[in-house]
């Protein structure tokens, strides 16, 4: 099974509080884009008083490089009207959603519940279709969470049941608040990829210099390949209401799957380029 990188500097650019200048993310973009990732999660498409850092998604998505590159183009939505709008934008290849099974997240992250977010999947789905676009459809706190809601892998893997019975193909497994333990992630990506052999299941870590290997390596040898990183390790969920942590980062991940024998193709000179632009776009 081949191993699929996201690159998310969606999530590296949503918590910082100085607004990024939109050329400079353009030019970080474009080379992100020669790199060769199999995704990038872009931007978002939500309302600009909850990311005011990511107001100008419609005019980067509009002047950056997409068409020279073979990275699918991911744009995360908190709605339908979200959807559509990012669906107006022909550089757009997928939708992602923030769905959760904890609901008291649900609420913080997007103002929703389940009865709701069940009903914007299931329009997201269509919308999708009509277009012939992907809905990449991801569970924060899928590893459990500081909230109290329940957890343990059968809730996960009734979740996991329920959506792809409505027609979701490309899930992704988030570990928001860092909370996840290793062997908590190794146990569900066993069962899962063996429950759900159809479905593309990724995972989105949020990690520390600390844990970041040993919870990639609890997802790999679970079964995982698809894995979502950010040079630098930039970013995190400002809407958790816990410190940011830091996504897993990109320099890390391929060195780990390299390791592991995994023929990662990217152009590696493209990769140094954006690893050096990265400490001109985030603020240390």
């Amino acid at each position: 099974m081949p191993v699929n990188i996201i690159e998310t500097p969606r999530d590296a650019m949503q918590g910082i509080a100085d607004f990024i200048p939109t050329q400079k993310k353009i030019d970080y973009l474009n080379t992100l884009l020669q790199v060769g990732f199999t995704g990038i999660d872009y931007s978002s498409f939500v309302s600009p008083r909850a990311i005011p850092q990511l107001a100008d998604s419609a005019e980067v998505i509009e002047k950056i490089n997409w068409p020279q590159s073979k990275s699918c183009i991911m744009a995360t939505i908190g709605n339908l009207r979200g959807g559509e709008r990012a669906l107006e934008h022909q550089g757009i290849d997928a939708l992602a959603y923030p769905f959760s099974i904890s609901e008291i997240f649900l609420e913080k992250n997007i103002r929703s519940n389940f009865m709701k977010a069940k009903q914007t999947i299931s329009d997201l789905l269509q919308l999708c279709n009509e277009k012939d676009k992907t809905l990449v459809l991801y569970i924060a706190m899928a590893f459990g969470n500081p909230y109290g809601d329940d957890w343990n892998i059968g809730i996960l893997t009734e979740w996991v049941m329920r959506l792809e019975d409505m027609g979701v193909s490309t899930l992704v497994l988030a570990d928001t608040t860092g909370d996840g333990s290793p062997e908590d992630i190794y146990r569900s990506f066993e069962e899962l990829t063996a429950g759900f052999p159809a479905l593309d299941l990724g995972v989105h870590l949020h990690t520390t210099p600390d844990d970041w290997e040993e919870k990639l390596s609890a997802s790999y040898n679970g079964g995982c390949r698809r894995f979502d990183a950010a040079l630098g390790g930039f970013g995190g969920c400002p809407m958790s209401g816990k410190k940011l942590i830091g996504n897993l980062p990109t320099e890390n991940l391929i060195t780990f799957l390299e390791s592991e024998g995994e023929q990662i193709e990217i152009d590696k000179a493209a990769l140094e380029k954006a690893r050096m632009l990265a400490a001109f776009v985030f603020p240390h």
